[in-house]
């Protein structure tokens, strides 16, 4: 092996080999010895090099990659070819924190790398090295696996329970992605206020067979864009995508266990903060060719006028917990870093997030990680926000305890680039609810978690809930009326990915999660879901007809609201999971999208989806600036004590565009209700009313007019208009 050579041009002395060792070390050296020429092949002589920027980068003389790790005492580089055969490695030098070298001549792209590290310390020290394990680094820009998602193959190198091999990757030698010469300009600029919310996963949206794309295509970026100009249709004006970072989504299955079956699709589970999913590109390219393919989608959804929102977990990653490790990055580089730990305990890991570990997010080695990844995906791949799950555990101290100014959240909110997206939220882990407090900074938006219980819990009938309902859908002024905080820095939603569709919200009372393993323990039990008279598919008329309704009621509340709608993928289509309300691990029709392709229930509710978010985006008095006055706003309403009462009417009033009357009834009869006095000149005509058949129930522009009394049918929601006579 070739030794290192310091800065000034002199080699570096080898550490003595302890005895016990320099068996093992000869043993690797003999190994090596066939790929030795072809490594010093590979470049012409080995520097320093430079402890910045961090991962790879391209140099005067070749290639320069750092790596910090506080705690090491040995670093290696490892090289590979293309198809993750060893090609050398070669000692790392140290500055400060970082470990660096340089090689001369080395390919600007093409090859696999990876690092050996080790270093002192036992398990109560709270280091975990492997010290012959090749790790992946935290800033590799591309990362390479198995080429096809869901299949393992040779170039993986699956070792059970120690799982697969993931190295990183670069491409140096490309010239710049060609976003087009009106890119920048005409990239849409729509304000927060302004946004509708597409929910999505890559991977399920266009997996099955009924997108109508080819079988490469299917569950990948390409698949994504081509399914820009049907997002456009639908009204949409961001996809928020389920995590797009690197994932082993074989994870479950490196040992015998009740999950061993599950294939993972939702991607909560990153492995690099820096690398699009390779195995979301077609064809098996690998990681270059999705990383070029992530940007043609980013691409083609700006074209269509819809911004690209990334749902990012920086809270955990997949390397797990100290009872079942899974060493793939970060806890072999410098677990103590990288990690929240409690020396006081054997089993170290803080697990505020549930999945094992916890990221040591106001380290301020990985914050700035954080911050450079983050700015990485603005910049290199044109993404325009930021949803953060679990965002609540980035609001913790190293021992996990809440800090009331974080490091990281107030880095995000200060930096130039950065506070100029958008920034939403989850304001939550296992032990920390943050809705309506989360530190803001007046830029951060939140989901709503109170938002969908109480919507929910109105739609089906629950009993004191009308004043709760109003103030949801007066943009819940009770949590995010303080300082400079807006109506729309409340993402309103009544479905997410990780429980009920919205069709298996009105057709299960209970979660039916048998096929995930776990004896139907996982996922969450409180759904405030009502199947409406039967668990689960029924041939019954009337109770299927009273579902239609009910997805619409929600439907017309969520886009009624003051404050930022998100809807999720296929919810407007009557997507169902089965009542499974934890679906993250089945790569399947369970999870993914089944396209109308015809079917006229689908159509129809996707018509009016469609008809309401036009109407939403098209009338001034929806998703207003501020929050509602009394002069914005007439509730119907004197009964407000009334825990019995499950009627809610109001006008909301703009002088311009025309005013709006809305009524939900959630009683199970109908209610005659007086309409208030039109504005002079106008009339009030129906837009809107769940109880009525499709097409009927949406009427674009309006019908020719009502009575003074409009029966509100049980189960239904109304909206009026206000046109000229």
């Amino acid at each position: 092996m070739r030794s290192a050579v310091a800065a000034g041009g002199r080699a570096r002395v080898a550490t003595p080999v302890p005895a016990p060792k320099l068996q093992e070390r000869l043993r690797v050296v003999a190994q090596s010895a066939s790929t030795l020429a072809s490594s010093q092949q590979l470049y012409s002589s080995v520097a320093s090099g430079k402890p910045e920027p961090l991962g790879p980068s391209r140099s005067a003389a070749g290639v320069n990659f750092a790596l910090f790790s506080k705690h090491a005492k040995s670093v290696r580089l490892c090289l590979f070819d293309g198809e993750a055969q060893p090609l050398g490695e070669v000692d790392c030098n140290r500055t400060g924190d970082v470990w660096h070298v340089e090689l001369a001549d080395l390919p600007l792209s093409g090859l696999r790398y990876g690092f050996k590290v080790s270093g002192d310390g036992g398990w109560d020290t709270g280091a975990r090295w492997v010290p012959g394990k090749v790790l992946l680094d935290p800033y590799a820009p591309l990362v390479a696996g198995r080429r096809q998602f869901g299949q393992r193959d040779a170039v993986e190198q699956f070792k059970g329970k120690d799982g697969s091999l993931f190295l990183g990757a670069y491409d140096l030698s490309a010239d710049p992605y060609d976003w087009g010469p009106q890119e920048e300009a005409a990239r849409p600029r729509t304000a927060l206020k302004d946004l509708v919310i597409y929910e999505v996963p890559v991977r399920c949206f266009t997996a099955d067979g009924s997108s109508g794309l080819p079988a490469e295509d299917r569950g990948t970026f390409r698949g994504m864009a081509a399914k820009a100009p049907y997002l456009a249709g639908l009204g949409v004006t961001a996809v928020e995508l389920l995590p797009v970072f690197e994932w082993d989504e074989l994870e479950f299955r490196r040992t015998k266990n009740p999950r061993d079956h599950m294939t993972n699709v939702w991607g909560y589970s990153h492995i690099n903060f820096f690398a699009p999913m390779s195995r979301l590109g077609s064809g098996g390219g690998g990681p270059e060719a999705a990383a070029r393919e992530f940007k043609d989608m980013v691409k083609a959804l700006h074209a269509q006028g819809i911004q690209v929102l990334l749902d990012v977990v920086y809270n955990h990653t997949a390397e797990a917990d100290d009872k079942d490790p899974y060493t793939l990055c970060m806890r072999g580089v410098d677990n103590k870093t990288y990690y929240m730990i409690d020396p006081g305990q054997y089993v170290q890991l803080v697990n505020w997030s549930g999945c094992g570990n916890t990221v040591n997010a106001n380290n301020p080695p990985v914050t700035q990680m954080i911050i450079d990844s983050l700015v990485h995906w603005v910049t290199e791949y044109h993404v325009d926000g930021f949803r953060f799950d679990l965002a609540s555990c980035l609001c913790r101290d190293e021992r996990g305890n809440p800090m009331a100014v974080p490091p990281l959240i107030r880095a995000i909110s200060k930096h130039p680039l950065l506070s100029r997206v958008h920034l939403i939220a989850e304001p939550w882990d296992i032990g920390m609810y943050q809705v309506g407090s989360f530190p803001n900074w007046d830029i951060w938006a939140e989901w709503n978690g109170k938002y969908r219980d109480d919507v929910r819990r109105f739609i089906k009938g629950d009993a004191g809930m009308k004043r709760a309902f109003a103030t949801r859908l007066a943009g819940s002024a009770d949590l995010y009326q303080t300082n400079n905080r807006k109506p729309y820095h409340s993402i309103n939603f009544i479905t997410a990915h990780d429980g009920f569709s919205l069709y298996d919200m009105v057709s299960y009372n209970d979660k039916h999660n048998d096929a995930n393993g776990e004896g139907n323990r996982d996922g969450t039990n409180d759904n405030f879901s009502w199947n409406c008279g039967a668990e689960g598919d029924t041939g019954n008329g009337g109770i299927k007809a009273l579902r239609q309704r009910q997805m619409r009621n929600c439907m017309v509340a969520l886009m009624m609201s003051q404050g930022t709608p998100m809807i999720v993928s296929g919810d407007e289509i009557i997507k169902s999971h089965g009542g499974n309300n934890n679906w993250y691990g089945h790569d399947s029709p369970m999870a993914h999208l089944q396209w109308p392709n015809g079917d006229a229930e689908k159509e129809a509710l996707l018509r009016f989806c469609s008809e309401l978010i036009a109407f939403r985006k098209s009338h001034p008095a929806l998703g207003r600036e501020n929050f509602l006055g009394p002069n914005d706003i007439t509730w119907h309403e004197d009964n407000w004590g009334n825990d019995e009462s499950r009627f809610l009417a109001f006008t909301l009033h703009h002088r311009e565009a025309g005013n709006i009357y809305v009524a939900f009834n959630s009683h199970a009869f109908a209610v005659s209700a007086p309409l208030p006095r039109p504005p002079a000149g106008r009339k009030w005509c129906r837009l809107v009313d769940t109880n009525l058949p499709p097409p009927k129930d949406f009427t674009p522009g309006g019908n020719a007019g009502v009575d003074a009394v409009y029966g509100v049918q049980a189960f239904s929601s109304i909206v009026l208009i206000a046109k000229p006579l």
